[in-house]
């Protein structure tokens, strides 16, 4: 009985701290995404002669943010 009650428990409580901690995981990603990784990407193309490339996504990107803001 007790070691039915201890299971229970402990699914209940690592269950919560894996959600705890894939919502974490996923902000650290989109951060690190977001801040580090499209901007080298966009100075890549354009160092590699891809401005025709790298100007619309940065264009599609701007809009993108513009209107998330306004929520």
């Amino acid at each position: 009985m007790w070691l039915l009650l201890f299971v229970i428990l402990l699914l209940v409580i690592f269950g919560k701290l894996l959600s705890f901690a894939l919502k974490a995981a996923w902000s650290i990603t989109k951060i690190l995404f977001s801040v580090v990784i499209f901007p080298l990407v966009l100075i890549m193309l354009v160092v590699a002669g891809l401005m025709y490339v790298a100007l619309p996504v940065l264009v599609i990107a701007g809009i993108v943010v513009f209107l998330m803001g306004r929520r």
